[in-house]
């Protein structure tokens, strides 16, 4: 499975070149959440480089209880392989319903993603 549609990718662009070289950046909804079926790691995506779109920003959670906002590099996820060789996958049904700085904010206090 791709990490997002084509769709989804065309929208974190968007977003990505909405805040790109910005002081004050638009707090985006996130538009993917990937996930890993063997562990509690978790990536809400809101943004991609627009100069380099391999780099994606969003909330991260490795499942250590310390989320925190940043940079993923996709090549690096999309080569992750788990038990019988599973992936990381994307969540089919997630809807944002807040800002990825609210993810946050929740994340931080929960000390993990619910989303």
């Amino acid at each position: 499975m791709k990490l997002f549609t084509e769709q989804q990718e065309r929208r974190l662009l968007a977003q990505g070149r909405a805040n790109a070289g910005r002081e004050r950046t638009e707090d985006f909804k996130p538009v993917v959440k990937l996930f890993c079926p063997w562990s509690g790691a978790t990536w809400l995506l809101s943004e991609l480089d627009p100069d380099d779109t391999d780099i994606a920003f969003g909330l991260c959670d490795l499942g250590m209880g310390f989320p925190e906002l940043g940079n993923v590099r996709l090549s690096e996820l999309a080569a992750v392989r788990g038990p019988g060789r599973l992936r990381i996958e994307r969540d089919l049904h997630f809807r944002a319903d807040k800002t990825i700085s609210a993810y946050a904010e929740e994340a931080s206090r929960e000390q993990r993603i619910n989303a």
